[in-house]
């Protein structure tokens, strides 16, 4: 990996191939490693970038992130665009993201769409916060930074994997598991009100003009397929893939699946 320093940012990016830049933007609270049966296969055919989001991985502030910061989708949106800048890519980019990584995707299609060759959202969603949710969220802020990150695996995992994945494939998990543990409490409050008071941007899918996939897994309980379907209708000429055996963390439970789809969306741009 290499770490872009970014005004008072310091940005760890892991950046391999060669070809059309592919961006993967990972989901909450983890960090790159997310994408790791994507990078190699990726990576064969195009140049993938995926950094570790602000806050997450080895990437933060310089001067640290303060405990009662909030991080928006849109300067998730602004890091991504500033770190395409010092890596001195200037033709439009393939973006994908799951989850938080999608809702950053729309807010980067919003303020920076001359800059998208595509667009692929990953079980994510694009509707706002509901009240109670939003309250939720910053309860969950506070308990990170007064307790650590100790208890996100147990209340996370089991909405976040299928269950086939959690007993079949429990590596799939602890993996996880293990990022989630070593994610600065001060990043995930940060993130965790950033997406409290996200917008919602269910009005502006229908004004995305670039090629569009949207992907779910099929037993998504967090963002269910029929609502990436909603989603996926409402882009104009989006496709909808949906992915067996796998929950919110489909590239992850099914990556063989996954890689299937991005690489067909890819080779057909």
């Amino acid at each position: 990996m290499k770490i872009l320093t970014l005004g008072n940012l310091n940005l760890a990016v892991a950046d391999c191939g060669q070809g059309t830049p592919l961006v993967l933007v990972h989901g909450f609270p983890l960090d790159h490693s997310m994408w790791h049966a994507q990078l190699d296969v990726l990576s064969a055919q195009y140049c993938v970038i995926a950094p570790d989001l602000r806050g997450f991985g080895r990437s933060g502030p310089i001067d640290g992130t303060a405990p009662d910061a909030t991080t928006t989708m849109r300067q998730f949106a602004d890091d991504l665009a500033a770190m395409l800048d010092a890596l001195q890519i200037d033709e439009p980019v393939v973006l994908a993201g799951l989850s938080m990584g999608g809702y950053i995707a729309l807010a980067f299609q919003k303020a920076y769409a001359d800059r998208l060759k595509a667009l692929i959202l990953m079980d994510t969603r694009s509707s706002a916060d509901a009240p109670e949710v939003a309250a939720g969220r910053l309860t969950t802020a506070e308990t990170i930074l007064a307790e650590g990150p100790g208890s996100l695996p147990e209340n996370m995992l089991p909405k976040l994997l299928s269950k086939a994945t959690q007993q079949e494939h429990p590596h799939v998990g602890e993996a996880l598991g293990n990022v989630m543990l070593r994610t600065s409490p001060q990043g995930i409050a940060a993130a965790l009100r950033g997406m409290a008071q996200r917008p919602d941007a269910t009005t502006q899918l229908g004004a995305i003009t670039c090629p569009t996939l949207v992907v779910v897994g099929e037993e998504d309980a967090v963002s269910p397929p029929e609502e990436m379907q909603q989603i996926a209708a409402a882009i104009p000429d989006a496709r909808l893939v949906v992915i067996p055996s796998a929950g919110h963390m489909s590239p992850a439970e099914n990556p063989a699946a996954v890689n299937a789809a991005l690489l067909e969306f890819l080779g057909n741009l």
